[in-house]
Parts: C-alpha cells; structure tokens; sequence
C-alpha cells in the first residue's frame, strides 16, 4: 500500500481546506494527517492508489473559498502507523 505526501500552495489557508481535505480523505477510508505548513498545507495519506489518486484531484480542486496554486505529490511507501485522518495543528 503506498503513502502520498502533498504540499498544496495558494490561498489555502483560514478556508476551510483542511477540514474539506480531512472530510474527502475519511469519504475515500484513507488513513494520515493533515496541518497548515510554512508554504500552505502539508499532507500524508494511505491507503489504496487510486483512492489517493482521486484525492490528489480533489486537492487541485479545492474548495469554494479556497485558491489552490500547486499541489506537489511524493510517493512514499506505507507505515501502517495511522488508525484514521485527522487534522494536526
């Protein structure tokens, strides 16, 4: 099972996107965290490919209020070290 680590630019911060990506991520059953970064939102997901596939779309995407520039994906390998998604501060 593979791990993506995202960083996502643009006006994504005080928006709501976190809890949007926290919401999509526990609809597609995957597994990690999201937190504000320095640079916009940083995020870790499990789960199956095409599951964090469709969340890579869903985070270019975003959400009405939000004003997402760029989404850089890493492909990881998985840990198994998260029981569900949550928001971290």
């Amino acid at each position: 099972m593979p791990r993506a680590h995202f960083y996502v630019e643009g006006n994504v911060q005080g928006v709501g996107y976190r809890a949007f990506v926290e919401r999509e991520a526990a609809k597609l059953g995957l597994k990690g965290w999201v937190r504000n970064s320095e640079e916009g939102v940083e995020i870790v997901a499990e789960g199956p490919k095409e599951k964090l596939e469709q969340l890579h779309k869903l985070l270019q995407k975003g959400t009405p209020n939000s004003g997402v520039e760029s989404v850089q994906l890493l492909w990881e390998g998985a840990t198994g070290e998260f029981k569900d998604f949550e928001v971290r501060t």
